[in-house]
């Protein structure tokens, strides 16, 4: 096994995974502290770098596009202390960040893994329940529902109508965007048919965190991660179109007989990535098998 020990946190690799855990430097942000270790599988990298410096160095993970919920919703924006995918190496600790690099890469190339887009997540996105308190709200996810409380900095316009639950099943898109300068940041769940239209600002929308830049902003974004992975992923394809006419009906069981297997597909890798508890994988299969 390979392996890095930073003040920053520590890499393995076991010719499989690479398993990241945050270190206890008070460069390491809340968002990292309280993601806790995070396990990549090989299949899940488009690459591996590192970018020396002259007091220290920068050991950097590239995933494929669509690997994790926690990029797929932050999209760059994290800064060093809150990026998983980034370890500080100290300027004499360069050698052994380029042997790692060296030994990913080699373990890549054995295996021709591939790096482009992925159409569904191979990490599973921050453990449930999880919550936040930040900006404006205080926000918990549990699985199937969202529920957004306010505090006393919320504007008494959206106070006024009380904490709002949201069904993850009404979720469209949810959207992330850091407080940068003077510029207050948001996180946002657009909901129902309407997510075309234009949505209020994040200080009058019910369904949006307000977040002002503080220490515990990027903890918002965990919860984000976590109900972007249990969403449709953005790569996968769409069920085909059935034809229209008599066809159509004649059509329609084979079709939905189609649709409840990759269904019942879904929910077995959703179970052995661990997105899914064996609980939730249980009631879900119950329920598809009901429908064949």
């Amino acid at each position: 096994m390979t392996e890095i020990i930073q003040k920053d946190g520590t890499w393995s690799f076991d010719g499989d995974v690479i398993r990241i855990v945050p270190g206890g430097d008070k460069s390491v942000g809340l968002l990292r502290q309280t993601l806790g270790e995070v396990a990549v599988p090989l299949e899940a990298l488009a690459g591996i770098s590192f970018e020396a410096g002259r007091k220290a160095g920068r050991l950097r993970l590239r995933l494929r596009d669509g690997a994790d919920p926690l990029l797929r919703i932050t999209g760059g924006t994290l800064g060093d202390g809150s990026d998983p995918y980034r370890l500080a190496v100290a300027h004499d600790r360069g050698g052994v960040a380029e042997y790692f690099v060296d030994e990913v890469r080699h373990a890549m190339l054995l295996e021709q893994t591939e790096t482009g887009p992925v159409d569904r997540y191979l990490l599973p996105g921050p453990a449930l329940p999880v919550s936040a308190a930040a900006g404006d709200a205080s926000v918990t996810f549990d699985g199937e529902h969202i529920r957004l409380e306010w505090n006393w900095k919320t504007e008494e316009s959206k106070a006024s109508g009380g904490a709002r639950t949201l069904a993850l099943a009404d979720v469209r898109a949810v959207e992330w965007l850091p407080a940068a300068g003077l510029e207050n940041g948001y996180l946002r769940f657009r909901a129902g048919a309407g997510t075309a239209a234009a949505p209020p600002a994040p200080k009058y929308d019910p369904h949006a965190v307000e977040l002002y830049g503080f220490r515990k902003d990027p903890l918002m974004a965990l919860v984000g991660a976590a109900v972007v992975a249990r969403m449709p992923h953005p790569n996968a394809a769409p069920a085909p179109a059935l034809p229209a006419g008599p066809a159509a009906v004649e059509a329609a069981p084979a079709a939905d007989h189609d649709v409840l297997l990759r269904r019942l597909r879904e929910l077995g890798e959703l179970h052995r990535s661990g997105i899914l508890t064996d609980e939730e994988f249980t009631t879900a299969k119950q329920a598809v098998l009901k429908q064949l």
